[in-house]
């Protein structure tokens, strides 16, 4: 969280992170498709050559006030691949809140441990105690076959007791329920810091 008292304004970052392929990316694409051009910056996504995110997708967008500031969020995507963990290391300084974008599919399991893992030690390194920061699970990819049961996900994961949401990133489906969740949390954890 970044306060600019001359502006008025309130800086809050939001991450999604995952593994590669969970449908980050797409995820933002439908954000910004849905968001009021009026209210929302450009989607800005640095990719490689396969179209695959290369350092991160970023936007931005306003809304209402908080404490007589107006929010700006800054939501962000990570690589997913593991040699770009560094990269995302860097995505993830002043986070103020998480999405992890889970991969539903059975064989995509073990990648998302290894996410999770991830971000959790990313987190410490940073300063963070993972529990002090809001964190929504989109369990993506729901229309797929041979997919886990959410509660599984869940448990496998060690994000049991957090706002989670399945998901269809292509079509749209819960993506909007998740960041709306996050919002929210990122908000009401904001409000307390300010008063």
């Amino acid at each position: 969280m970044f306060i600019n008292w001359r502006l008025r304004e309130i800086n809050l970052k939001i991450v999604y992170y995952g593994p590669s392929l969970s449908g980050k990316t797409t995820s933002l694409q439908y954000i910004h498709s849905r968001t009021n051009p009026e209210r929302r910056g450009e989607l800005v996504s640095l990719k490689t050559r396969e179209d695959r995110t290369l350092y991160f997708d970023y936007m931005q967008f306003e809304m209402g006030a908080i404490s007589g500031l107006k929010p700006r969020f800054n939501i962000y995507t990570v690589p997913g691949q593991v040699y770009y963990r560094g990269t995302r290391k860097l995505v993830l300084k002043g986070v103020d809140g998480l999405v992890f974008v889970a991969d539903s599919q059975i064989r995509r399991l073990h990648e998302n441990v290894e996410a999770i893992k991830d971000l959790y030690e990313d987190l410490v390194e940073l300063g963070f105690s993972p529990g002090e920061l809001p964190i929504v699970l989109q369990c993506n990819k729901r229309d797929l076959p041979e997919i886990m049961p959410v509660q599984s996900i869940k448990e496998q994961l060690g994000l049991n007791g957090i706002p989670t949401f399945e998901s269809v990133a292509l079509e749209g489906i819960g993506v909007l329920d998740g960041l709306k969740s996050i919002v929210n949390s990122v908000v009401t954890k904001a409000r307390g810091n300010i008063n």
